[in-house]
């Protein structure tokens, strides 16, 4: 088993350095080697910078490991800052570590991926179930034909994730799109892993027809990816074989602009970390906000990625 490492003994960014804050919010990953999550620590940052009273502090596992993202919370809970804004990696896990904070008098809201039965104040993300509809419809747009499909989740245990899988069941069910057995695999944010689930699955089922990645991870890995994609590259230039792909982070744009894949539907990270920051600090004020914030999707085909790449 790989050993997982604290995230640099402790990664903490100051906003505005030139001045005590009056708050320190956290915001927690699933895992700092995920660079979607680097986008919601840049808004983070440049929110607590214009907000000119807060300290952004950017902390998780470097690599997705909900027991390590639970010990980092409570270390955060005995320093009693004033919140956290966390990714929920695992349900079961996160739900104890959210009530746990919010008894300590720390208020929690999540981001990215919630824990809705949790104590949680409030969510900030992507409505995952229309997450996965739309990378289903976008595979039935493209090849209305149907075939056989396969998925790549991440981790088991993450709520979000299971709700993209259903989503892009509804939007196939009743097409002539079938479901391989095995599906989806679970590569626990690891791009390599990812890169290597799909490459299992199409040896395994030659005729597969499309692969969906729920989240942006074997892009994440783009050489690792581009040589997967290159092997089957007539059959997507062609249409036999169809990869349509979470998330639109700039190394997928380029890796969608130079033809390797064929859909992005993305998130919008960096709006997530402003949005964290604007809700914790409403919160500390004693403002009412929203239970539920979702920041949106964007489509991206081969007619628009050029402008997406501006």
């Amino acid at each position: 088993m790989r050993k997982f490492l604290l995230a640099g003994i402790a990664v903490a960014m100051m906003a505005t350095p030139a001045f005590a804050a009056n708050y320190r919010f956290v915001i927690v990953p699933k895992a700092m080697n995920n660079p979607f999550f680097d986008f919601a620590r840049d808004g983070c940052l440049k929110r607590a910078k214009e907000l000119g009273n807060i300290e952004c502090i950017y902390k998780g596992p470097v690599e997705h490991e909900p027991a390590t993202q639970a010990q980092i919370i409570q270390d955060f809970v005995t320093q009693k800052v004033d919140g956290l804004a966390i990714s929920v990696a695992d349900v079961a896990a996160m739900t104890k570590s959210i009530d746990a904070a919010t008894a300590a008098g720390i208020p929690v809201i999540t981001f990215d991926a919630d824990a809705p039965g949790a104590k949680r104040i409030a969510y900030i993300g992507t409505n995952n179930k229309e997450f996965g509809v739309a990378l289903g419809k976008e595979l039935l747009k493209l090849r209305p034909d149907g075939g056989k499909y396969a998925m790549v989740s991440g981790g088991p245990g993450a709520k979000n994730l299971a709700e993209r899988v259903d989503g892009v069941r509804e939007a196939l069910k009743g097409s002539k799109w079938t479901e391989v057995a095995g599906s989806p695999t679970f590569c626990n944010d690891d791009p390599a892993l990812a890169v290597q689930q799909m490459t299992d699955m199409r040896t395994a089922t030659p005729d597969l027809a499309a692969i969906v990645p729920i989240g942006g991870w074997p892009m994440f890995a783009p050489e690792g990816f581009k040589a997967f994609a290159s092997r089957y590259k007539k059959d997507i230039d062609s249409g036999k074989f169809t990869l349509v792909v979470a998330d639109t982070l700039k190394m997928q744009l380029e890796l969608l602009r130079d033809g390797y894949a064929n859909a992005l539907v993305g998130q919008r990270p960096f709006e997530m970390g402003e949005k964290a920051m604007d809700t914790l600090l409403a919160i500390k004020k004693g403002e009412k906000v929203p239970e539920i914030v979702y920041t949106g999707l964007d489509l991206v085909t081969k007619d628009n990625v050029a402008q997406m790449l501006k």
